[in-house]
């Protein structure tokens, strides 16, 4: 098979904990034949179908120089067996249109995972109002107001925008209401946009917990991330040490509730993150932590994605 995989620039990889980077490895050890490209480098003509200059790649196994390029071409998205959409955030306007690129693509025969239709129904904060039964307490609002009230009930929250990732732009808030104008005016910039506060969970001393969906099927280990020092953020890009454990009830609960019917819309993998037993996030645009989890419990994650990604191949 031929996979197309559309992702930030690969020379910027960090290909010991890059997801996508262990992707290809998998994909290539198997035998199949790996191309890269970007969303800018997609386009669409009257009369034409979707296509992308796409570079094939070849894993060399070394650390530095970790691909070489064989060839650079104009093609066809639909001309791939499945194009994996792997960009990171920012989920801003150009994120959108890429998805609306890809969804023609796949009117032409493309095979597209994550599906882009999906993609932008699901954004990764506001996804879990779906699934509000495993949920914190939370409120989604550009009222300042509002964002008050649900402190003074709640006493101890937590603010963030909803573009962010890795943590950013985060806040806690505890009983003394310390800064929470200065914070609330910083995130909604005076009401022109919409946050989400959460009910600050305390079990995040014990991690953040990533727990992997692939085919609407858990992975047996999730990797939690737990903050360091006087951080109250666990995410691995804001200083969080990864260690996988099993998963517990609760994360297996979760799981087996919402993958089947995200994997039924079109979400191969889906990224839960977990504090406590509940849900704080779903991560669909890039899901990461192959690699830590792999590498802690000898569970090959890789392999079950490519897995689910041949049947699903396969299966179309």
């Amino acid at each position: 098979m031929h996979f197309l995989f559309v992702a930030d620039p690969i020379e910027h990889f960090k290909i010991y904990k890059d997801t996508t980077f262990s992707m290809m490895r998998e994909a290539q050890r198997r035998g199949h034949s790996i191309s890269v490209c970007e969303p800018r480098d997609m386009s669409w003509q009257r009369g034409k179908p979707v296509t992308a200059t796409v570079r094939k790649i070849r894993l060399t196994g070394s650390p530095d120089a970790w691909f070489s390029e064989e060839s650079t071409d104009q093609l066809a998205l639909h001309s791939f067996d499945a194009v994996l959409m792997r960009k990171d955030p920012p989920f801003d306007a150009e994120y959108i249109y890429a998805t609306h690129l890809l969804e023609q693509a796949e009117r032409e025969g493309a095979r597209v995972i994550n599906k882009p239709a999906a993609l932008r129904d699901h954004p990764e904060k506001l996804a879990i109002m779906e699934f509000s039964e495993f949920t914190t307490p939370t409120l989604v609002t550009r009222d300042a107001a509002a964002v008050r009230a649900f402190h003074a009930e709640h006493q101890d929250i937590i603010l963030k925008p909803l573009d962010g990732m890795g943590g950013m732009g985060i806040f806690r808030v505890k009983a003394d209401g310390l800064n929470l104008g200065s914070i609330i005016e910083t995130l909604n910039k005076d009401g022109a946009q919409t946050i989400m506060v959460q009910r600050f969970v305390p079990e995040i001393v014990q991690g953040d917990k990533r727990v992997l969906v692939i085919g609407g099927k858990p992975v047996p280990y999730s990797l939690a991330r737990i903050p360091q020092g006087n951080e109250v953020r666990g995410n691995l890009a804001a200083g969080g040490k990864g260690v996988a454990q099993p998963l517990t009830d609760d994360d297996r609960r979760i799981a087996e509730a919402i993958g089947p019917v995200l994997a039924e819309r079109g979400l191969l993998l889906i990224g839960l993150d977990v504090i406590g037993g509940s849900l704080t996030e779903i991560n669909v645009t890039s899901p990461t932590c192959f690699q830590e989890i792999t590498e802690q419990t000898g569970f090959d994650v890789p392999a079950m994605f490519i897995d689910a990604l041949e049947a699903a191949v396969n299966k179309a």
